[in-house]
């Protein structure tokens, strides 16, 4: 076996919708659906992350906002193959920065309580009092 290729992270990277899907589904476990990633991401997004090992798409996430200083995570996701190589907290560490770089003061994530590990000691997080309303 080759040595292995470098992950590379781009802020606001070229989105191809049908490898999106296709990694969504993935980590999420529903069928590829047909999402119109890039006009979404234009509409609502400060920005995103794109991990790409070569020139494959292997990891993704969303930073939503508020058009102020809070931006939220949402979307992280990491190829099957690609799981714990750091590529979800690198992901999550070049959203922190462009928001930052982008003039937020916080960043926010919520999740389901097996990712605590990722989100308070990979990435860094703290905890706080949220709540949410299922609509």
């Amino acid at each position: 076996m080759g040595p292995a290729t470098a992950i590379t992270y781009e802020w606001r990277g070229d989105v191809d919708n049908a490898a999106l899907d296709e990694l969504h589904a993935e980590a999420f476990g529903h069928p590829v659906e047909q999402t119109d990633w890039t006009a979404r991401l234009r509409r609502h997004s400060l920005g995103w992350v794109c991990a790409r090992e070569d020139g494959r798409l292997v990891g993704f996430v969303n930073v939503a906002w508020d058009g102020g200083v809070h931006a939220f995570l949402l979307d992280t996701v990491v190829a099957r193959r690609n799981r714990s190589q750091g590529v979800g907290a690198a992901l999550v560490g070049a959203a922190a920065e462009g928001s930052r770089g982008a003039g937020c003061e916080w960043l926010h994530v919520d999740f389901e309580a097996h990712l605590r590990p990722f989100y308070f000691d990979a990435c860094g997080f703290r905890e706080t009092a949220a709540g949410l309303i299922a609509l």
